[in-house]
């Protein structure tokens, strides 16, 4: 037979842990000017692997296509003047 209450009493506990009372404790400026840093800090870490994850493949797909295409209009063009003479554009 499965013990009822239990339960209750494991909700309880994990509730009080949960919703604990105020602490009447003292941070000096020290800790908060640290706890603040070190926030800031992680901000900016979080956002700079955003950026490098998103960014530079992007960058690198911009400039991929920019060198297939600055390849593709070499190709149309011709290489030399021989070439144009023999095609006869000039």
């Amino acid at each position: 037979m499965s013990e009822p209450r239990r339960v209750p009493t494991r909700a309880l506990a994990l509730l009080s842990f949960a919703l604990p009372a105020a602490a009447e404790a003292y941070i000096g400026p020290g800790a908060g000017l640290s706890v603040i840093g070190t926030v800031i800090a992680l901000a900016a870490a979080v956002a700079l692997a955003v950026v490098g994850f998103l960014w530079y493949p992007i960058k690198r797909m911009r400039a991929n296509a920019k060198k297939k295409k600055s390849a593709q209009s070499k190709d149309a063009e011709p290489k030399n003047e021989r070439e144009a003479a023999e095609s006869g554009d000039s």
